[in-house]
């Protein structure tokens, strides 16, 4: 059993904390809502001390990020499913959030709303919290009056795509590490621990043989002229860095990645996930079908198939269903293209695409273990490989200046 601390809303909107004592936070949540009321905020109880360093670290806080405009949009789905208006919705997630950054932006929400404006195009002043899929579906909960139920969707939607990333992320960690240690090793070993053996080998006017020679001479050249690889390193980032903004580059750079063994279908699964996801819950939300595609594509950041669906989206125009373009475009593989088919035949296609993108989350899982897999081990046994060349050409030099037989 563990206490766990909660903010919560009464049906008439007034804010109460207090703390339970429960198993888990699922059975907390459920005692408090016993209560009649609304959960807003519920974790494991802290003492004083941890209260106020938390307390401290969060009010040091200056930006939002992603998981805090998730909380926020499944806070207010949960206030006006009960039956609070926007506005006072606004005004106790403003009143309970111990976040500055986000009492600031609800604050200038409510001066929007209160001014007259749509929740919608309150949303459209701060493009760099929501994005164009957030107002879109906002916008269309509005005209639909469901703004409860479309925002808790939403929530979902943007949770289960800040999963997909942070996966990502994580998979990204160990290999990260890798490299890293692989550098650091292999830079102490040429700046520090070579120049010593060849300082040694100099002093004994040894001949050296071919290997050592060519590792030492590395060595040297790192030591007196080391600035000319990080010269040509910050050079080489920044000269990617303007080509990526040349659409011509960035359109063959994403077709090569596609064409990649096991990356290229890594990538390929990750954009399958994101539109389809992207896709579903905007139908599920009420956008019209070609709005929805056009909003869904700003999900997509391979060109290659970013392109492929504006092609797609012009047949689309032309009044032609969502599968036979899909295929022209080759842009989904053929199961999932079977789902949306049979989901565009049964009128339930929001449906079926958000089942594509759960199961393509699930595939994205097995691609990702499956390249570490193969990249991890690879990596390990490439930094054992340089670290031992490095000393056996070592030894080979101290052997041959003994004339020991090798």
């Amino acid at each position: 059993m563990g206490v766990f601390e909660y903010q919560a809303v009464t049906p008439q909107g007034e804010t109460r904390s207090g703390s339970v004592t429960a198993n888990s936070e699922q059975e907390a949540v459920a005692r408090i809502q016993t209560m009649g009321l609304m959960v807003m905020d519920v974790g494991s109880g802290r003492s004083a001390t941890n209260t106020r360093s938390l307390s401290a670290r969060l009010n040091s806080r200056t930006t939002l990020k992603q998981s805090d405009i998730v909380d926020f949009t499944r806070q207010l789905s949960v206030l006006i499913g009960a039956g609070l208006s926007l506005d006072r919705s606004l005004e106790i997630i403003r009143s309970v959030s111990r976040l500055p950054p986000l009492v600031a932006l609800v604050e200038q929400l409510q001066e929007g709303v209160r001014g007259g404006d749509s929740y919608s195009k309150a949303l459209e002043q701060f493009p760099e919290h929501f994005s164009n899929f957030y107002i879109n579906f906002v916008r269309s909960a509005e005209y639909s009056g469901s703004m409860g139920s479309s925002l808790e969707e939403l929530s979902q939607a943007l949770d289960k795509a800040s999963a997909l990333r942070e996966q990502l992320k994580s998979a990204l960690v160990y290999p990260s590490i890798l490299v890293l240690v692989t550098l650091a090793s292999l830079v102490l070993i040429f700046m520090f621990v070579l120049p010593e053996f060849a300082q040694m080998f100099e002093d004994m006017n040894a001949e050296l043989p071919a290997s050592t020679a060519f590792i030492l001479g590395v060595a040297d050249w790192l030591e007196n002229y080391s600035w000319v690889l990080f010269a040509v390193l910050l050079l080489g980032a920044w000269y990617i860095s303007r080509k990526r903004q040349d659409e011509a580059w960035r359109l063959a750079w994403d077709t090569r990645i596609l064409s990649l063994p096991l990356f290229g279908d890594l990538v390929s699964k990750v954009e399958v996930a994101r539109l389809s996801r992207s896709l579903g819950t905007l139908l599920r939300g009420g956008v019209p079908l070609l709005n929805a595609m056009e909003i869904a594509r700003d999900s997509v950041q391979n060109r290659k198939l970013a392109n492929s669906l504006g092609n797609a989206m012009e047949s689309l125009r032309q009044g032609s269903g969502l599968t036979a373009p899909l295929i022209e475009a080759q842009v989904f593989p053929e199961f999932a293209l079977q789902m949306i088919q049979v989901g565009e035949e049964s009128g339930k296609l929001d449906s079926m695409l958000l089942k594509v993108a759960d199961i393509y989350d699930d595939e994205v899982t097995l691609a990702t273990q499956r390249v570490l897999s193969i990249i991890e081990p690879v990596m390990i046994i490439g930094l054992g490989v340089a670290i031992g060349g490095i000393i056996m050409s070592i030894l080979a030099a101290i052997l041959s200046i003994n004339e020991i037989p090798l």
